[in-house]
């Protein structure tokens, strides 16, 4: 009976060695660490994926969202800045503003400011000029010690005074200025009448510009992306202002033609039985 019970012992601890040894198996052991390690992965990507929303979430609407912030920016500026000018310059009272005159204005800051510029300084300086990016994150330290980032950022400076401003601004902008002050509706004429002012103003328009744009870009190329375009819209209200100031009003860049037109108006009227 004892040598019963010991056999019977001895096969219950063979049979348990057994079972151990098929749950330590290479297979097994190797089953476990895939487990294991997928687990670790699934974890890790669960972590850095809930960083990364959090990380979005902390960051400010413009930053999220540059260009739809700068395109709002640029187009209440210029909306702000006509009625001022119509305000202060004019001297136009609240219920006397001209509204479709300020539509297209809001049409030229939400077109040309808001969209072109963002494009040509964002979209293609960003590929022209591949430092850029990485520049307007650096310390003021390290942009002194960066030679490639302050030479991309010299060269658009250059560029945005010597090729954009006036060569693209100032057309667009006395073009624009023609279709609101004009007396045609013929766009060959606005291109040429537009192009004409700018010609006889080019001197005086380009001084100022350097004046203002030079130092201005100076700052603005050497900021985050996302805040370099609405501050360039800020600058470019009182540049606006400036502009209107200096003019005068609508007839104060035609160099005296203004008053011609007028008496030529006032004689057409007086043929035609309208005045």
């Amino acid at each position: 009976m004892w040598a019963t019970s010991a056999m019977l012992s001895r096969r219950a601890l063979a049979s348990r060695g057994c079972a151990s040894f098929r749950i330590r198996s290479p297979a097994a052991i190797a089953n476990n660490v895939r487990r294991s390690t997928n687990t670790d992965a699934a974890n890790k990507a669960a972590k850095d994926s809930a960083k990364s929303t959090e990380a979005i979430t902390k960051q400010s609407f413009a930053e999220r969202n540059p260009f739809v912030f700068q395109l709002g920016v640029a187009t209440a500026k210029t909306s702000a800045a006509d009625i001022m000018v119509q305000v202060v310059v004019d001297k136009k009272r609240w219920d006397e503003i001209d509204y479709k005159r300020n539509a297209i204005f809001v049409v030229f800051g939400f077109a040309y400011l808001g969209g072109f510029q963002y494009w040509l300084m964002v979209n293609k300086f960003s590929k022209w000029f591949p430092t850029r990016q990485r520049f307007a994150t650096l310390s003021l330290a390290e942009k002194v010690k960066d030679t490639a980032g302050m030479t991309d950022a010299l060269k658009m400076v250059a560029f945005d005074v010597f090729v954009h401003l006036p060569l693209i601004y100032f057309p667009s902008y006395y073009t624009c200025k023609e279709i609101v002050t004009g007396s045609t509706w013929n766009p060959l004429d606005w291109v040429r009448d537009g192009c004409t002012k700018y010609w006889n103003n080019i001197d005086e328009d380009c001084l100022a510009m350097i004046k203002l744009w030079g130092p201005s870009d100076c700052i603005q190329f050497s900021m985050p992306i996302h805040i370099s375009m609405p501050f360039r819209h800020m600058v470019s209200f009182f540049w606006t202002a400036y502009v209107s100031f200096t003019r005068g009003g609508a007839d104060a860049d035609d160099n005296g033609e203004g008053e011609e037109k007028a008496k030529t108006l006032k004689r057409r009227l007086s043929v035609s039985g309208d005045y």
